[in-house]
């Protein structure tokens, strides 16, 4: 098994999570996006808690895109900050050499 990277973020719909999807895919920053959802988030926001029904974009890349995945993300995303997670996953040979032959690396 390989390591790679799945990031997650929500969104406040399902066209802001195709339209940051297109954007990474496009440019070559994650091999594969997923929308998942509706979810109820339920959230600390500026001193109280807020709920929201969101979904959630999870993008495979791999750890060399993230930084820039991130950036991608803070600057094309609706919410004054949204909540980019990722975590490393194992995958196996043949999805981790696809994930990395369509990111560049």
């Amino acid at each position: 098994m390989t390591r790679v990277v799945e990031l997650h973020v929500t969104c406040p719909d399902e066209d802001t999570a195709a339209s940051l999807a297109r954007a990474a895919l496009k440019a070559r920053l994650a091999a594969c996006a997923n929308i998942s959802g509706p979810v109820r988030s339920l959230f600390h926001w500026q001193g109280r808690i807020e709920e929201e029904g969101e979904v959630v974009l999870a993008l495979k890349t791999r750890r060399g895109c993230v930084a820039d995945l991130v950036e991608l993300i803070r600057t094309r995303h609706p919410y004054d900050l949204p909540a980019i997670t990722w975590t490393g996953v194992e995958a196996e040979p043949d999805t981790a050499a696809w994930i990395r032959d369509e990111t560049g690396g």
